[in-house]
């Protein structure tokens, strides 16, 4: 019987040297995860929110409804939009992020997929206005804020900024797309296109998204410690109201709900819900005015991030005051650059206009914190609610000064006038204990 001759053991040589370990991969922090869904989601959002300026002439033209009746069922949506922010953060503290967003997307599913099957004005009101409205609001600011103060500790910042842009993001996105959808196969297929983007996400909503990290074991990302997941909090709403309460008795509050109503009205109410059927009256497709009002979400992004920069060197009052005074001159010349053609003057006032589309953010969240200390976020988000609330009220009375005069131009000039009132609010608000706009001390 043949053996197979044994080999002899091999000693490793002390002088050699030792084999370099070989790296563990430490995986993403699942934290990047919950901040991916979180910008998809608000992607959608914005996306939801771009379409009613591209139904305006379509219905108009399909029903026979008045652009005051269809610019009634926006300014709906928008109000609720903005009105919807307080109380969001209340919701996902009592009864969890994954879950409020999830029933916010099915909400907003259930209202576009069934104006498929209008027949009345009204139903369009309830429909995009109402459940919309209702929907993309909860998925607004307050859940992008909710995610970051959970979920990180380090580039905290860093974190909030893309999610900021997530909504410009969408409209980048979501504009082209569904103008060219409208254009090409009806407002019908776009609104359903919505339905299904919405639907997709939910899923992912459920699925990624968490409401603490403790619910998987971990830490915030950047946190040296566990930290437990902090128990349902019932008495956000009432917090909500007294902060508003409080702050309804300062002159700032007024003068800075007053600009940022301005802000909303020459922004989402004006130029995101006309601007595309005012070109339209002029000649310009709609898949044309579509592609310039998503270049303004492009430079919103680069507007906001300088506006941040100047915000920590300069004056907030100056600034304000100087972003709604150029805001006014642009929004006055804009009537003679309406053609049936894009050409490079108009071509300037998308970029600029994009510019300084929410460049009033960072100054006005700044004074905010001046003013009230550590109950500024949620006062800042009544501001915010004053921004849609001014919002809704000009895409209403922009589609009722469209059938009444036949065009758009008395609409510019008068947003171009209020842009002015702006800017001379702004330079009233002075620091807290100054004579005039006094407000109450900022708290630690």
């Amino acid at each position: 019987m043949n053996r197979t001759p044994e080999l002899p053991l091999r000693t490793a040589d002390p002088a050699a040297p030792a084999p370099a370990p070989v790296p563990r991969r430490r995986r993403p922090h699942r934290a990047w995860s919950v901040a991916a869904v979180t910008f998809l989601t608000i992607t959608g959002a914005a996306g939801f929110a771009s379409l009613p300026g591209l139904l305006i002439d379509p219905l108009h033209t399909e029903f026979h409804w008045s652009r005051g009746t269809i610019g009634f069922a926006v300014s709906v949506n928008l109000a609720l939009y903005g009105l919807t922010a307080p109380f969001a953060a209340a919701l996902m503290d009592r009864f969890g992020i994954r879950r409020v967003v999830a029933v916010a997307l099915m909400v907003i599913a259930s209202g576009a997929g069934l104006t498929v099957f209008m027949t009345e004005s009204w139903q369009l009101v309830l429909l995009w206005g109402v459940l919309v409205g209702l929907g993309s609001g909860s998925m607004a600011l307050a859940f992008a804020a909710t995610v970051t103060g959970r979920w990180f500790t380090a580039r905290r910042g860093l974190v909030t900024g893309i999610l900021t842009a997530a909504g410009a993001s969408g409209q980048l996105v979501f504009l082209p797309l569904l103008s060219w959808i409208v254009d090409g196969h009806g407002w019908r297929p776009a609104t359903v296109t919505v339905t299904l983007a919405a639907l997709a996400v939910a899923p992912l909503v459920w699925l990624l998204l968490r409401d603490h990290p403790a619910d998987v074991g971990l830490s915030p990302y950047g946190a040296t410690e566990f930290l437990p997941k902090p128990p349902p909090q019932r008495g956000a709403a009432r917090r909500a109201l007294r902060a508003l309460a409080s702050a309804a008795g300062t002159g700032p509050f007024w003068l800075l709900a007053g600009t940022f109503a301005i802000c909303g009205a020459t922004t989402n109410g004006l130029v995101k819900t006309h601007f595309v059927p005012a070109a339209h009256d002029h000649g310009m497709p709609m898949t044309a005015a579509a592609s310039l009002l998503a270049v303004i979400g492009l430079f919103d992004i680069a507007g906001t991030i300088a506006s941040g920069w100047f915000t920590d060197r300069f004056s907030t009052r100056r600034l304000l005051a100087v972003y709604y005074g150029l805001r006014g001159l642009s929004l006055m010349v804009l009537p003679l650059l309406l053609s049936g053609t894009v050409h490079p003057p108009m071509v300037f006032f998308i970029v600029f206009y994009g510019l300084d589309w929410v460049a009033t953010v960072p100054p006005t969240l700044a004074l905010c914190r001046e003013h009230y200390g550590a109950d500024s976020a949620i006062v800042f988000g009544w501001v915010l609610a004053a921004h849609q609330v001014g919002a809704a009220l000009i895409a209403f009375l922009g589609g009722l000064a469209r059938d009444a005069f036949g065009t758009y131009d008395p609409v510019w000039y008068a947003s171009g006038a209020l842009c002015a009132v702006a800017a001379l609010m702004a330079l009233v608000i002075r620091r807290p204990g100054g004579r005039a706009g006094e407000g109450r001390p900022a708290t630690a």
